[in-house]
């Protein structure tokens, strides 16, 4: 039996550095574009790249990667998942990219269809096994296939976020069970089922499955590590996983030396310490964060962190709207010191700041702007943009806009 050491205690900003260096956001970019090499080493120490249909400013999978690296080809990434398979789809934090290893960490969840799947993917199952188990057997037979494939008519239900056709829905629950999985993904970004046993490594697929309690606790490891210092809500959040699984979990880790009891400035819960968390003294970076970046979906966790309030205000009635439809918060050094709702004007060529406000922490106005508009341009070249443009609202856009060099074209109020 392991004794637990006693609580370690830290700073708030020291917890932000360890969070921070956790998710590889401490550090500058390396010079020079970034390759497969970076982004596989990214790729698995975040161990989770979340994936969104919203395509406002760029797919969501592809920023995370961008905010840690800089510009990279986009199609480095989409190769990590086709033809490399060094990364695969499943549903982890939401639906997400995984490096593959960790594929036999989550079969627990494949075989517990019945009590983590939900909607029409399980209610196809329940209904209408025969139709699934055809769906299955066409794909064996004749090979890779889209939902759009199948010949279903997709319902028009108003108001529906998942309004799946049976035949959706049945590819859905095979790829829930393991069954299939996404080989590729089409230029409109349409998944392209297969079985799994076509498309995961050899290697892969020949690992025995542990046992629930065992791939919990590894995942709640990866977790530690991916985050740096954290809440067990935090640790469970990072794949979504049952609150008394990785109560189990934190205890056994921690009695093994795993986890380390920490008392955070401020948090007013209990924290964990990976061990081998870099305590960094500086943080050093810049970068535009996703929504869905991993650094910022557990919107608490960024309150407790940043004491920086942020929701995600897309199915928010425009009306309703306190900062915008899609908005990126701005890390500069250890802070979250702006947030600015972003679009790409593909047609027009621009990336259009359609507001900008800045935060009362970090360096004043002006040079959080000129720092920002750095950022945007990069961000823009990176997007196949040729300009920035800064609508005037928000209290932050008369600084951004004078430092984009662009007198804002009062056309766009």
């Amino acid at each position: 039996m392991h004794r637990v050491p006693p609580v370690d205690r830290l700073s708030a900003p020291l917890a932000r550095r360890v969070a921070l260096a956790a998710q590889g956001l401490a550090d500058p970019r390396p010079d020079g574009p970034a390759g497969a090499r970076q982004l596989r080493a990214a790729v698995d120490r975040l161990a989770v790249v979340q994936i969104d249909s919203v395509n406002v400013l760029s797919r969501s999978h592809y920023l995370p990667l961008f905010s840690r690296l800089g510009p990279y080809p986009r199609a480095a990434l989409d190769r990590l998942h086709h033809p490399r398979h060094h990364v695969f789809e499943y549903w982890a934090h939401e639906a997400s990219y995984l490096p593959v290893a960790l594929q036999p960490l989550l079969r627990w969840r494949m075989a517990a269809a019945e009590q983590h799947a939900w909607g029409s993917m399980l209610r196809v199952q329940r209904e209408r096994p025969g139709y699934v188990a055809d769906l299955l057997d066409r794909v064996r037979d004749g090979g890779p296939l889209r939902a759009s494939e199948v010949g279903e008519q997709r319902p028009s239900t108003p108001g529906q976020m998942w309004n799946w056709h049976p035949g959706k829905a049945a590819l859905e629950y095979l790829f829930y069970v393991g069954a299939l999985t996404a080989r590729s993904r089409t230029a409109g970004f349409e998944r392209v089922y297969d079985l799994t046993e076509r498309v995961l490594p050899a290697a892969v697929l020949a690992v025995p499955t542990p046992s629930r309690p065992d791939a919990v606790r590894a995942l709640v490891r990866t977790a530690a590590m991916a985050l740096g210092v954290a809440t067990e809500t935090d640790l469970r959040d990072y794949f979504r996983l049952p609150v008394a699984d990785t109560r189990a979990a934190v205890a056994e880790l921690a009695d093994a030396g795993d986890l380390l009891p920490v008392e955070v400035e401020g948090w007013g819960r209990p924290g964990w310490l990976d061990p081998a968390a870099r305590r960094p003294r500086w943080a050093r970076a810049r970068a535009l964060l996703s929504p869905f970046d991993s650094m910022v979906w557990e919107r608490p966790r960024i309150e407790r962190l940043f004491g920086f309030r942020y929701r995600l205000e897309i199915y928010t009635p425009a009306a309703r709207r306190v900062h915008g439809y899609y908005v990126l918060p701005f890390l500069l050094g250890d802070r979250l010191v702006a947030r600015v709702d972003l679009k790409a004007d593909r047609a027009a060529g621009v990336l259009r700041v359609q507001s900008a406000y800045g935060e009362d922490v970090g360096p004043p106005p002006a040079e959080v702007a000129t720092e920002l508009a750095d950022e945007l341009s990069l961000m823009a070249a990176w997007l196949e943009l040729d300009r920035v443009e800064v609508v005037p609202r928000g209290d932050l856009a008369d600084h951004l806009a004078a430092a984009v060099g662009r007198s804002v074209d009062p056309s766009l109020q």
